[in-house]
């Protein structure tokens, strides 16, 4: 496999009025290959989101460096995009505020494929019915559909472009429970199927357990523990792993859900 993203020694920090400068993010060292899925856990506020626009290039890094198919992504401030940093695509929590409500889905779709490298790899039809839509979604607005709809929407309009990097900022959070297995899933299956990596940030171990090749365990900024992820689950080596695990339920497998 190809490695597309490098992450070494990251340091992030942030001002806070009272109480001077933050240290989000700690000397964080990650890679991921091309067709694989890492999932980043962590719990609320240790710094999961905060890595994942860094690598984004949506937070400037203090020290360290965020390597793209071996080229340094820097702040977006700094330059416009190129057609490399587009190949990076991220998936928010919330579906909604990354839609535009005065375009239709077809239109946002047809956004991405503008600017895909291989524009014949896809139609918007092919990839509402990816994400298991109807081929009329596309002359409909993002209000019509439901919060899983509208996330399934998200993640076929990140696709559209093409993209070698896919990012999961917390994708299911906002999500019903019965529909956060079925859209994780999907980003699994689109991610793996087009040779894309797949950075799935959550706080839920069970469904990370599930659809990641290898996990990196976050605590108070830094990576206190990596590894496969049967390998961390069936055997946690830090006592923080071990903490979270053992909150929450253990599940065997992912089934197909409504949604």
């Amino acid at each position: 496999m190809t490695e597309l993203l490098r992450i070494e020694g990251a340091r992030i920090s942030y001002r806070q009025p009272g109480r001077g400068r933050i240290e989000a993010v700690r000397g964080v060292d990650l890679t991921l290959e091309g067709g694989a899925v890492l999932g980043l856990v962590g719990e609320s506020g240790c710094g999961k989101s905060t890595i994942a626009r860094a690598v984004c290039g949506l937070v400037p890094l203090d020290d360290g460096r965020v390597l793209h198919n071996g080229r340094p992504v820097r702040p977006l401030g700094l330059r416009r995009r190129d057609a490399e940093d587009l190949r990076i695509q991220m998936v928010f929590q919330n579906p909604y505020a990354s839609l535009n409500p005065r375009r239709t889905v077809g239109s946002q779709i047809t956004d991405g494929l503008r600017i895909n490298p291989d524009r014949s790899a896809w139609t918007v039809a092919g990839l509402l019915g990816e994400v298991e839509l109807e081929r009329s979604a596309a002359t409909r607005y993002p209000h019509e559909f439901s919060g899983g709809q509208r996330q399934r929407i998200a993640i076929a309009r990140a696709i559209a472009s093409g993209p070698d990097l896919l990012i999961g900022d917390e994708p299911i959070a906002s999500l019903d429970a019965s529909l956060q297995a079925r859209v994780a899933e999907l980003m699994r299956d689109l991610a793996v199927r087009t040779g894309a990596g797949l950075l799935f940030i959550s706080h839920d171990l069970s469904i990370v357990r599930v659809i990641a090749d290898d996990v990196a365990v976050m605590r108070a900024g830094e990576i206190v523990e990596t590894g496969s992820a049967a390998g961390v689950w069936d055997a946690p080596q830090h006592p923080y792993t071990q903490r979270l695990l053992a909150a929450v339920p253990k599940v065997d497998g992912l089934g197909t859900l409504p949604g």
